[in-house]
């Protein structure tokens, strides 16, 4: 039966995933949010220094940073995608054509204008909450201009310099798309933001519940396991999870409590111990229990990163990936993990995160506490690690024993 899903996997799956993967739609969608990520970061850095306000009364409020970096996100985007989607496409007109997704984001935030002319945005759609909007606009904007792109009025030998050319080329798609958001917003008077949210709230409320967000950790580990990175679901599951954290901010900006466990935050808190897979307890058993050579070597080579949460070097030098030892154990890993910190956030033992913190690379039981600033994170963290280790246990031994078996068959035969 293994046998059968290493080949389906390998043979059949793998090569779909990595076809859909490279797509330059879903490509450009994972290259824009992979390259606003650093603002992000800026919004988590900003998150632990607010903590030592607790500390210190005197410091400045640098809410404002976070406000413009991590709150802007969907406005980075809106930019991003169109001008990698172009990018991809072989077309020169990249820039303008991010530009223009900017711009159409804006007006289809449902700015309000009054007499005298001033225009007032609500600032929360510019970030996490508008990151649905922003998917759709710079995809729309990207077809409507590649499509002009391939359909340009002049013939390819012109002697009208390219810089007029492209400017003409860039016109009318660019007149269309400005026209149909001023038609959406100003004709028809109809908020695209709130249309956007409510079709994709049905999703996003799937990702929210005990099973959605046990599968948004299940799958990205399987995959993984199968040499597939976990970031092939970024463009699905992503943005629910952003918007999800922006969420909880404003309820608890408003004295309300934060209701949405499914967060990148609450993964970087328990489920991405030692990397995707939670395969910190592996790295330890692996550099202090191994009695195979082949084993004792890599666990020197793999622990240092893999306490930075880094296991690229575990998953494919171990390996677990295509091992149907090491497999097994972190798909059930999958499973139980995220289950665990979804039932101590729904019960209360743990606080939802309400801060944004995406600095993976902090060491655990650290980032549980920052991720959540809740001490008690640090408990639940280490029942993860228990827990991990004991499933890892018995896997580890078998593979480890098979190993020693054939090391010592090769002494053998060389003898």
């Amino acid at each position: 039966m293994m046998n059968k899903i290493m080949d389906f996997m390998t043979n059949k799956f793998a090569p779909r995933v990595n076809k859909i993967v490279k797509n330059p739609w879903i490509a450009s969608i994972q290259d824009s949010i992979m390259t606003a990520l650093p603002l992000v970061f800026v919004g988590s850095i900003i998150t632990v220094v607010s903590l030592l306000n607790n500390f210190f009364d005197s410091l400045p409020d640098f809410s404002l940073i976070s406000n413009f970096s991590f709150g802007m996100f969907g406005l980075v985007v809106s930019f991003l995608i169109p001008y990698y989607l172009m990018e991809k496409k072989g077309n020169s007109q990249k820039l303008i054509t991010g530009s223009t997704g900017l711009v159409l984001f804006m007006m289809l935030l449902y700015p309000t204008v009054n007499a005298k002319g001033d225009i007032t945005f609500t600032l929360e759609r510019f970030g996490a909450t508008g990151m649905f909007l922003a998917i759709i606009t710079g995809l729309f904007v990207g077809c409507i201009m590649n499509f002009a792109a391939k359909h340009s009025f002049f013939d390819e030998d012109t002697p009208i310099p390219d810089f007029v050319v492209g400017w003409f080329n860039s016109l009318l798609p660019i007149t269309f798309l400005l026209l149909i958001g001023w038609l959406i917003t100003v004709q028809f008077n109809v908020d695209f933001f709130e249309i956007v949210i409510y079709v994709f709230k049905p999703l996003a409320a799937i990702v929210q519940s005990y099973p959605g967000f046990v599968l948004s950790v299940f799958i990205p580990a399987f995959l993984y396991t199968f040499g597939i990175s976990g970031w092939v679901m970024m463009p699905a599951i992503y943005p629910v999870y952003m918007a999800g954290l922006a969420e909880n901010i404003q309820a608890a900006s408003n004295g309300q409590e934060a209701t949405n466990i499914a967060t990148q935050e609450t993964i970087y808190a328990f489920s991405s111990m030692g990397g995707i897979g939670t395969t910190l307890a592996l790295a330890f058993m692996i550099l202090i229990l191994s009695k195979s050579a082949q084993l004792k070597a890599i666990g020197k080579a793999v622990f240092i990163p893999s306490i930075f949460n880094i296991n690229e070097p575990l998953m494919f030098g171990a390996p677990v990936a295509f091992n149907p030892y090491l497999m097994v154990p972190m798909w059930i890993n999958g499973i139980i993990v995220p289950s665990i910190a979804y039932f101590a956030m729904s019960i209360g033992v743990v606080n939802i995160p309400t801060q944004s913190f995406l600095l993976w690379y902090v060491p655990y039981p650290i980032t549980s506490y920052l991720a959540t600033q809740d001490w008690r994170a640090i408990i639940v963290a280490i029942l993860v690690f228990v827990v991990t280790w004991l499933v890892f246990l018995p896997f580890f031994k078998a593979y480890d024993n098979s190993l020693l078996k054939k090391e010592a068959e090769e002494v053998e035969t060389e003898g």
